[in-house]
Order: structure tokens, then C-alpha cells, then sequence
């Protein structure tokens, strides 16, 4: 079969047929997968039943994969984080976030797998850090390209929602010790397409290194209001069994939380990138 990718906006988003991801990865398919995610950023797969070694195996063939120091791990593959959130344990990702920013080389991708679905609700949108940087003034984008932000670990995971029992503070303590705050390029280069795009993001970016905190606060406000715009989005409503696919590394994605106290698991794999320039 040809892989058929139909795209869903001008900015980002495709929906991805005639491909089996239970089955694993033909070279040939791969590539494709590889090319479409540069053009479209995030790639959707209906109807793909996958096991978490599965998941694994397909994240691996584009990328070593990533162990998050806090989430919960599938006990049949240990680099699959299981999002499990419901009432006693409430989604944390309902902000605009890129993952795992916070260590020296982010994630290149992650690939995610809608296990068991609320009712109605528990929608994810994408937005395209190259459209919104694309749509700024000459002179803004002027002043953001040479800028550098920092990036925490703790901003998004904070003690008091991760270090709740004695076990879990140990695990979060280890977690800070290895993850100081790092700092990032404002707008970063794609390593392969070479656009520029936001590298800026309200879950792990606390601060614009060489403005002040006033400075700092106003710009990333207006960025992250510009970036949340429609016109760079995409939304995808979740069917039992859906798979997305996107680029971690100039793409920003919200979960929305507004299925509880339904119940809703995905399951993640995590793809290590290269250090922003």
C-alpha cells in the first residue's frame, strides 16, 4: 500500500492512512513518516491497536528514547509513560508546553497512544512554533532571535503536586538533582529543515535570561498568547486507539481538561533530540 497523508490546515496537522503500525517499520515507510512529519509537524493514525512494546519499538526507529524521571512507566516497556488522570490524580498538561524541555537536548518527537477515553472531552491541540514566529513583525523577530531563556524541571513539576509521600519526594528530589535549569535559544533553528520558530513555552520557560523579570514576564506573556492563536493550530479529537505523531521540536501541545471525573490513559514514547541552536 501507499501511504496516503492528507493535510488538516496550512499550518500543521495530517491525517496519515494506509499504514499498519502494529507491524513493524518498513525503511521505505519510515522515511515518508520522517518527510511528512518535517512538512505537517504532527501526523495522526486512526484505528492502530498498538502494544506498548510495539510503541517502543516504532518510537525507536526514529531515535534513542527517553525515561521521564517522574511519570509512571508501562511495566511491559520502561519507556512508555502511562498518563493516567482522573479525579484523584487530575491532569497536569493543560497548558501550552513543549516536552522535556528541561534538559540540554529536548526530545526530537513523541508518539502517543489513546488507550481509554472519556465519553466526550479530552481533545489535545498542536501549535506550530514556525507559523507564529513566521507571523511576527521584522522588527520583533529581530529582537527575539539572539534572546535565551531558561527552562525548569520544577516549574512544571513542582514538589507539592510530584513529592507527595516520602517515596515519591525521593524520586522527585533525584529528579531536581539531575535536572538544573538549562537555558534555550528564544527562537530556535529546525537541525534539519532549517526554519526558525518559538522555543518558548508556559510549562518549563521561567524567564528571558537577558531582560528583567518585568521584561521577561511581559514578552513571554504576549508569546504565549501569539502561539495559542487558531491559525497556528491544530485539534484533534481522540478515538480509542488513535495515534499522533509530532515534531517536539518547534511544536507546542495542550490537553485539555475537561473530561472529569471521567477517566483517561495515554501512553507515550519519548524520542531524545540534539541541543537547540
Amino acid at each position: 500500500m501507499t501511504i496516503d497523508i492528507r493535510p488538516l490546515g496550512p499550518a500543521i496537522g495530517a491525517l496519515v492512512s494506509n499504514i499498519d503500525l502494529t507491524q513493524p517499520l518498513r525503511t521505505s515507510d519510515r522515511d515518508a513518516l520522517h518527510s511528512a512529519l518535517l512538512q505537517h509537524h504532527v501526523l495522526f493514525f486512526e484505528n492502530q491497536p498498538i502494544t506498548p512494546v510495539q510503541q517502543r519499538d516504532l518510537a525507536r526507529a526514529f531515535g534513542e528514547l527517553h525515561i521521564h524521571p517522574v511519570y509512571p512507566q508501562h511495566p511491559e516497556a520502561a519507556e512508555i509513560i502511562v498518563l493516567d488522570t482522573h479525579n484523584d490524580n487530575p491532569p497536569d498538561n493543560d497548558n501550552w508546553h513543549t516536552d522535556v524541555t528541561f534538559i540540554t537536548t529536548p526530545p526530537l518527537g513523541a508518539i502517543l497512544s489513546a488507550r481509554v477515553l472519556p465519553p466526550h472531552g479530552g481533545d489535545t491541540l498542536w501549535a506550530s512554533g514556525i507559523a507564529a514566529y513566521e507571523a511576527l513583525s521584522e522588527p520583533l523577530r529581530s529582537f527575539l532571535d539572539p534572546l535565551h531563556a531558561e527552562h525548569s524541571f520544577v516549574q512544571s513539576f513542582p514538589a507539592w503536586r510530584y513529592a507527595r509521600t516520602p517515596e515519591e519526594r525521593k524520586t522527585w528530589e533525584a529528579a531536581v538533582a539531575k535536572s538544573p535549569e538549562v537555558v534555550h535559544p528564544v527562537v530556535r533553528t529546525h537541525p534539519v529543515s532549517g526554519k526558525r520558530g518559538l522555543f518558548v513555552n508556559e510549562g518549563f520557560t521561567s524567564r528571558i535570561v537577558e531582560l528583567t523579570k518585568a521584561e521577561s514576564d511581559a514578552v513571554l506573556a504576549f508569546l504565549r498568547v501569539h502561539l495559542a492563536k487558531p491559525e497556528f493550530t491544530v485539534r484533534w479529537r481522540w478515538k480509542q486507539h488513535d495515534l499522533a505523531f509530532w515534531d517536539n521540536r518547534l511544536t507546542q501541545h495542550y490537553a485539555t481538561a475537561d473530561y472529569l471525573p471521567h477517566r483517561r490513559v495515554m501512553h507515550r514514547a519519548t524520542i531524545l533530540g540534539d541541543a537547540p541552536f
